[in-house]
């Protein structure tokens, strides 16, 4: 299992805890990595913004607060299945695999109603998505970026040369149907813009990013703006 994944497993194990939690004995055991490797996981999650509370000493643990819970969820069968679309579409996007899953937590909990009939219309929609960079690649990049450490790649420029770089990421872009990893080339001592679809391999380095700004990016393409759920 990836990290991005265990990460997700973990956050979603600490949610079925509740109020009890669990040891870091427990999840090392779970995920079979060491209680050392939890510690750093609950880390990045924290980092990442999830509220999670820690309890010491014997029969003390880690749980989700619960601030950090989803209220219950209400669409109707149209936004559910735009969701699905959305996802689908987008299968070489960063995080993808979360976002499936999350859209898969949000159809278990819809009303069996609207989820019966989200079901007839998606089988409405064919998607053709061609094939994705591969997953232990897209993992390493998308964990590089979470916890910002620096990334190292065999990268295939369009001219067909081939050469491994240390890049420090700073963003994702899309553009032109095709997705991004922006970074601070150690090679070049500048900015660059690598096509995903042109990484053959990524690995995570423990060296840590110094810290380059999205505006050291310059302008980004016409009509890009960064993702969020709002419509400012």
């Amino acid at each position: 299992m990836k990290r991005a994944e265990r990460l997700h497993a973990i956050s979603e194990m600490l949610r079925r805890s509740g109020a009890r939690g669990v040891s870091a004995e427990r999840l090392a055991r779970e995920f079979e990595v060491s209680v050392r490797t939890i510690k750093r996981d609950i880390d990045a999650l924290e980092n990442s913004g999830a509220s999670i509370w820690s309890r010491p000493g014997p029969g003390g643990g880690y749980g989700l607060a619960k601030s950090a819970f989803l209220p219950p969820v209400s669409l109707s069968p149209t936004q559910a299945v735009a969701l699905m679309v959305a996802v689908s579409v987008s299968a070489d996007a960063p995080y993808a695999d979360l976002a499936r899953a999350g859209v898969r937590k949000i159809m278990d909990v819809l009303d069996p109603k609207t989820r019966k009939r989200a079901d007839e219309l998606a089988h409405r929609l064919w998607v053709n998505s061609p094939p994705s960079s591969s997953r232990a690649t897209r993992s390493a990049i998308e964990t590089a970026m979470t916890e910002q450490k620096v990334l190292r790649i065999r990268y295939t420029s369009r001219d067909g040369t081939t050469t491994t770089r240390d890049v420090e990421p700073v963003l994702f872009a899309s553009t032109n149907c095709q997705w991004y990893l922006i970074g601070w080339c150690l090679l070049r001592d500048a900015m660059r813009w690598f096509a995903v679809s042109r990484i053959e391999r990524a690995t995570v380095t423990m060296t840590a990013c110094r810290g380059h700004t999205i505006q050291e990016v310059g302008e980004p393409p016409m009509h890009a703006r960064p993702v969020h759920g709002r419509n400012d």
